[in-house]
């Protein structure tokens, strides 16, 4: 959603440094997220965490003069991405809740496969490459042993981890679509409007459907919600579109592999999650895939949050 500038493939260690850092972050987003669902219901998590980053971002917008205001033929592309963009964070989020983070976090980033898959057809010159398809494949394997571990595994998981994946694969679809229309906006205008379309239907899914809006508020569940609105949504946005302004989405997209790690070892430290040899197989296997995926010279989509907005 940044024009690329891949001048400057390689990151000064600081810059290196503080890239690993956001990636990090954001791969620690699906923990947060658990977190949060024992006192508060899915949908009620994401009304929450994107109502107060559309203010924070708000804010960030008025102090540095960025552009909100869309014309009159830039609505329809807007509703489409908003659109995908609610239906996407409602499944991440209730099936999060559904399943272990730990698996949530490595469904999800088969993302950046089913990009690829996406924009063989839809992206006119991004086709898969041998190299290409050998990481698709080792992620599929991944994911395939996600599914075949049996350890502590209802069906209820089974459902949480359908959701997961199938939320991966419109946030695929989302960055197809952005890709196609990205030159007619503003980058900020397609991150903050899905979010401000996304809140109210947020509350009446939490209305509708989350058994308790509210059933416990304690330090841990309001320091989740702080995590994933202020530090993932709105501080992850700042800080990852002035890397990408500075030195291009080729040398970050080196560092999505870190995301997944996260995601697996602190859902396992925090929530006392079962890290079984086939979540560290699964886990092995999709480090690998992204990681060949993005080897060579190859400009990958542009992206303004690693984390999706998931």
């Amino acid at each position: 959603m940044i024009p690329d500038d891949t001048s400057n493939l390689k990151l000064p260690p600081t810059a290196a440094f503080y890239t690993a850092f956001i990636c990090l972050l954001f791969g620690a987003n699906a923990v947060a997220i658990k977190i949060s669902v024992v006192g508060v219901g899915p949908f009620t998590t994401a009304a929450i965490r994107f109502t107060v980053a559309t203010f924070a971002l708000w804010l960030w917008a008025r102090a540095t003069q960025q552009k909100i205001s869309f014309q009159k033929g830039q609505w329809i592309p807007l509703s489409i991405l908003s659109v995908v963009f609610t239906v996407q964070l409602s499944l991440f989020h209730l099936g999060i809740s559904k399943t272990y983070a730990s698996r949530g976090t490595l469904l999800s980033n088969f993302q950046p496969f089913f990009l690829l898959f996406l924009a063989h057809y839809f992206i006119p010159g991004d086709q898969i490459t041998a190299r290409k398809f050998f990481g698709i494949l080792l992620g599929f394997l991944g994911v395939v042993l996600v599914f075949l571990e049996s350890k502590g595994i209802s069906s209820g998981f089974r459902i949480g981890d359908l959701m997961v994946l199938s939320a991966a694969f419109l946030w695929a679809l989302n960055g197809v679509y952005t890709k196609r229309i990205v030159s007619g906006f503003d980058p900020f205008q397609l991150v903050f409007f899905p979010m401000v379309f996304s809140v109210p239907f947020f509350f009446l899914e939490a209305w509708l459907w989350d058994l308790a809006m509210f059933t416990r508020i304690d330090a841990r569940i309001i320091g989740s919600l702080f995590y994933q609105s202020i530090i993932c949504a709105a501080f992850g946005f700042v800080a990852w579109t002035h890397l990408l302004k500075r030195y291009g989405a080729v040398a970050l997209h080196s560092f999505i592999f870190l995301m997944p790690m996260a995601g697996v070892l602190l859902g396992g430290i925090l929530l006392n999650e079962p890290i079984t040899l086939k979540i560290l197989l699964a886990l092995v296997l999709v480090v690998a895939g992204i990681i060949i995926v993005q080897l060579g010279k190859e400009v990958p989509a542009p992206l303004i949050d690693p984390g999706g907005n998931i």
